[in-house]
């Protein structure tokens, strides 16, 4: 009964090397085993080659790195001004809001130099007013002098010409006409004279009568006093010539002093532009002490040091009754609600990283897993950020895979108790798909 079946065995072996090829062989075999195994052993072993498949497609889907940490932008908290601090308002480690006070200044030297502004631009201003005066003041008397000084010109230069106009008159009207008079009473006189001296022997010959001799005396008496009073309208007619001469020279003199004085005044008003220019330097000078003033009230500001945002103090340096200079490092403020990831991938992981793309972030501190999304890759290498970066162009070089900062923004907190600060190692994966 056993012959029979060990018989047909090399018929089957015989068979089988005319068979296909190795591996379909193979195949068969396998797919005889399972045949052979029981139902639940060929389940699992489906399941387990099922698991694998899906294992790879995921695994593949996802790029992870152990080279990241929490990341925040932290705040340098320096004072702006100079001074001994006065008052603290927080201590080491405590929070803070944006705006609240935390250092104060000793603010007496800034209260005064705010006092000493106000008092500068008081008087800027007050000077620039009376410069706006000036010009008004300028203006109005430079004008009134030059009408008056116009005017007294034009009445000194008609005196003048009156002046002129009656020495010409007295010259040659009253003077000649005076020395004719006198010319004409003297030749009366000497006959008048002569006809008195040839009567004169003949009164005392009887060849006239003493009537005829009394008429000629006395018109030779009329003849002399009209000559004396000739030579005397003469002599007033002269006078008369150099009064009017002199009139004339004062009328000159006046109208020449008129005239200055009209240049005089038209030269004040080239003083308006220059009170003007002055009025605008006032102007200039109140524009710079109110900013000097704007500069005192800012120091006297800057004496309060006032949180820029919410966040935890952290890296204290300053203690009460300090001196403290501007740009010293007083403190930091950390924004632990502002925190985010900075991962290192390599940059063979990058191929298909984008924005937006799901993020699983493992905090090494605690153990636990929170959400994200990523928000954007840096535009250039870690290595290639650095102070001194590499320079490759050497004949022993090297390759080496060089790592790429991507941000990642935490999107679920999770436990609120679990607070993620700067500095924390955690491993993130990318799901890529």
């Amino acid at each position: 009964m056993s012959a029979p079946p060990t018989t047909p065995l090399p018929q089957d072996n015989s068979v089988s090397t005319a068979a296909p090829p190795p591996t379909t062989a193979a195949s068969i075999s396998w797919k005889q085993r399972l045949q052979h195994l029981p139902p639940a052993a060929r389940f699992g072993l489906l399941a387990l080659a099922a698991l694998i498949l899906i294992a790879g497609y995921v695994f593949s889907g996802r790029v992870s790195t152990d080279d990241a940490q929490v990341d925040c932008h932290i705040s340098s908290i320096a004072p702006q001004v100079p001074g001994y601090v006065v008052k603290l308002h927080f201590d080491d480690n405590t929070p803070v809001k944006a705006g609240e006070i935390l250092v104060e200044i000793d603010p007496r030297p800034y209260l005064a130099e705010v006092d000493q502004a106000k008092a500068a631009l008081a008087v800027a201003e007050a000077q620039a007013n009376s410069a706006k005066l000036q010009i008004d003041l300028t203006r109005e008397t430079t004008i009134n002098s030059t009408s008056s000084a116009s005017a007294q010109k034009d009445s000194d230069a008609a005196d003048f010409t009156s002046s002129q106009a009656q020495l010409e008159q007295s010259a040659t009207a009253n003077l000649r006409l005076a020395q004719a008079n006198v010319a004409a009473k003297r030749a009366t006189n000497e006959r008048a004279q002569a006809d008195l001296a040839r009567y004169a022997p003949l009164l005392s010959t009887g060849d006239v009568s003493k009537f005829q001799f009394d008429a000629v005396d006395a018109t030779a008496r009329v003849a002399k006093s009209e000559l004396d009073a000739a030579e005397q309208q003469l002599s007033a007619a002269q006078q008369a010539v150099e009064i009017a001469r002199a009139n004339t020279r004062s009328a000159q003199a006046r109208l020449t002093r008129s005239q200055s004085q009209l240049l005089e005044t038209k030269a004040r008003e080239r003083q308006i532009p220059i009170t003007e220019a002055a009025h605008k330097s006032a102007l200039a000078a109140v524009e710079r002490a109110k900013a000097a003033l704007q500069q005192a009230e800012l120091n006297l500001a800057y004496s309060r040091i006032a949180a820029p945002i919410s966040g935890q103090v952290t890296q204290r340096s300053v203690d009460l009754g300090q001196y403290v200079s501007p740009g010293q490092l007083l403190f930091t403020i950390v924004p632990l609600d502002q925190v985010f990831v900075t991962a290192n991938f390599k940059e063979t992981q990058l191929a298909h990283v984008a924005p937006g793309q799901k993020v699983r972030i493992r905090v090494d501190t605690y153990r636990e897993e929170f959400e994200g999304v990523v928000d954007s890759i840096a535009g250039a290498t870690g290595s290639r950020q650095a102070l001194l970066p590499p320079q490759n162009a050497t004949g022993n070089f090297i390759k080496v895979v060089q790592r790429i900062p991507v941000k990642i923004h935490v999107t679920s907190p999770g436990n609120p108790r679990l607070v993620l600060r700067p500095g924390m190692n955690v491993e993130a994966t990318i799901y890529l798909r």
